[in-house]
């Protein structure tokens, strides 16, 4: 046994590879059953996961992605010219209407190279990149305006247009073989993250002002003249969401953002986009029945981050991202690889997550979730299955109620139930990183069949009740907490 009788945690470290008692063993247990070929999420110890995992068929069952007529509009019948020097926008903008307006199908990107401005999708539309096809961003930000209802990190506004974008849509899908390149760089969209001229930071604070003080969403004007980077990929309020195929890198901030959409498919998807800030990979926000299927990401953020707004515009809007699966993908560069935050303020519940791979020198975090005493909400009912981390350059598993160094406010995050199973983990500084609130701890955190094989550091366990580790192993020492 590890530590007290008691469940409770406080302010504690335990060292891997030194933790407690226990048989030490020259080799770990053998991994449990993998899933199926199919990545089928109850292979393997289902009486065990029976209870919670049970739900994954039937979410699965109500996640349908949208067909389309069998009509096509190819962007070159209405004057784009895929030369990487002349602007399509107009030539993107006739296909797609003239697409709504027969009753939908399919908007073709031949083979080529096509430069445009915002993009933006109608109902039954697919757009369609063939495999040689690329879409080029302009780097000019009059390009994606006028302004559109969009929501940067957690709080709606006026602004930018994302780079492809749809609001209160039915029926829209970005499918093919192509490329999305967003064209950001040093230079274009990702200096507005830094310190010196232009920066984002007073338009941040000034937008996090207006939410607080309850300003219309139609009066939080930004756009030209300001410094709030749009997303590569945003579909808002839609229904029957599809993303199959392409490849998408270097957007100004997150790389794909459905944000209060229900019915979300993205499957077969490659973010390559490694080097620019805040480019989170798939951040699903206040959707519902979403599932992230054999993607493959490389990102500078997160890979997989699942939000619900943030603080009082989170607290206005109160929906929730519930239903969320993510099977089969591999997560390499990024600061995590399943997160959940940091804008957790419309909750989250029911997230699960089987069969992926996640391994760099630069992958921060493999399991995540990150909150603080201003955001409130919940993170509830969290399950991780056949997770195989080769190397992390933090902790393995990590739950912080202090995102952003806040210990204090008046919106305590409820977090608890949280279930890890068959998780192997190779090298890291740390297999744990559990720090709560004093008076507001994490709660229920299960971690079972697990190896964490070289742990070169402390683990922290601070201000944590209910943690049960079963079968677990940290550098060959078998760890027990019942």
């Amino acid at each position: 046994m590890m530590g007290e009788s008691s469940g409770r945690h406080s302010r504690r470290t335990f060292l891997a590879g030194a933790v407690g008692g226990g048989l030490l063993l020259t080799q770990p247990p053998g991994r449990a059953a993998a899933v199926g070929a199919g990545g089928d999420p109850l292979a393997g110890n289902a009486a065990v996961h029976a209870p919670a995992w049970a739900r994954v068929p039937q979410i699965r069952r109500r996640i349908r992605p949208p067909r389309f007529p069998g009509r096509t509009f190819p962007i070159t019948d209405h004057g784009a010219i895929g030369d990487g020097t002349t602007k399509c926008t107009d030539a993107f903008k006739q296909a797609i209407a003239a697409c709504a307006a027969a009753g939908g199908g399919r908007v073709l990107v031949p083979a080529g190279t096509y430069l445009t401005g915002a993009i933006h999708l109608a109902d039954a539309v697919e757009l369609h990149l063939a495999p040689a096809a690329t879409i080029r961003f302009s780097r000019d930000p009059a390009d994606y305006l006028p302004v559109v209802h969009t929501r940067y990190e957690g709080i709606e506004l006026m602004n930018y247009s994302p780079f492809i974008y749809a609001y209160g849509r039915t029926n829209v899908a970005i499918t093919g073989r192509g490329t999305i390149d967003g064209q950001a760089g040093a230079a274009h969209w990702w200096d507005w993250s830094g310190d010196p001229p232009p920066s984002e930071g007073p338009d941040k604070k000034l937008l996090a002002a207006m939410a607080e003080l309850g300003v219309p969403v139609a009066e939080r004007v930004f756009g030209e003249g300001h410094t709030l980077r749009p997303n590569l990929i945003q579909l808002y309020r839609c229904r029957n969401v599809l993303i199959e195929g392409v490849t998408v890198k270097d957007s100004p901030m997150w790389n794909i953002h459905p944000v209060l959409c229900v019915n979300v498919t993205i499957r077969d998807v490659t973010v390559d986009s490694p080097h620019g800030p805040n480019n989170d990979g798939c951040d699903p926000e206040s959707c519902v029945d979403v599932l992230i299927e054999r993607c493959e990401f490389s990102t500078g953020d997160d890979c997989v981050a699942i939000k619900a707004g943030e603080n009082a515009d989170g607290r206005r809007v109160d929906a929730p991202s519930m239903n969320v699966l993510v099977g089969s993908c591999v997560m390499r560069d990024g600061n995590g690889g399943v997160t959940v935050g940091g804008e957790t303020t419309g909750g989250v519940r029911w997230v699960f997550a089987w069969n992926c791979t996640m391994s760099s020198e630069r992958l921060e975090r493999a399991i995540r979730v990150k909150t603080n005493p201003e955001r409130g909400g919940y993170v509830r009912d969290l399950y991780f299955k056949d997770i195989t981390v080769g190397q992390a350059a933090d902790a393995v598993v990590e739950v912080a109620l202090n995102y952003e160094n806040k210990h204090t406010g008046p919106y305590f995050p409820d977090v608890r139930d949280r279930d890890i199973r068959s998780l192997r983990a190779g090298r890291a500084p740390r297999a744990f990183n559990l720090i709560g609130n004093p008076g507001n701890p994490i709660r229920d955190v299960r971690v079972t069949d697990s190896v964490f094989a070289e742990m070169t550091e402390a683990g922290v366990v601070q201000d944590v009740t209910g943690l049960v580790l079963h079968d677990v192993w940290i550098n060959g020492r078998r760890v027990r907490r019942d």
